[in-house]
């Protein structure tokens, strides 16, 4: 079992940046794949991106791909992610997620269904 906590959220104009955190307990960080998810009001949720269990790989949805980056601090169990050159479409509630798979490779983790644990989410909402 891992509990997932995420912070960071928050109002920020269209064009600036936002890092978010997810810290964890429980079991062993690094046993773990990490993703990040969010959900707009009245959409499903969706896949942002996710890093393997050491940090050395990262998958990314096409919509943040070269304006958000996912690493990892195994050492402080904690999860982030960086969000530059936001846009108001970004504004959504965005959660952490665990997945007890670490052997396949990212970018065939992209479904919520893949993850095992989630956090409780926090609000990002970007301002035009």
């Amino acid at each position: 079992q891992v509990q997932l906590v995420e912070s960071g959220g928050g109002l920020v104009q269209a064009g600036g940046s936002l890092r978010l955190s997810c810290t964890t307990s429980g079991r062993t960080f690094s046993s773990y794949s990490m993703g990040w998810f969010r959900q707009a009001p009245g959409k499903e949720r969706e896949f942002v991106g996710n890093v393997n269990w050491n940090g050395g790989s990262t998958y990314y949805a096409d919509s943040v791909k070269g304006r958000f980056s996912i690493f990892r601090l195994n050492a402080k169990s904690t999860l982030y992610l960086q969000m530059n050159s936001l846009k108001p479409e970004d504004t959504a509630v965005y959660y952490c997620a665990a997945s007890r798979s670490t052997a396949r490779a990212m970018a065939d983790m992209t479904r919520a269904s893949e993850y095992d644990y989630w956090g409780q989410g926090t609000q990002v909402t970007v301002s035009s």
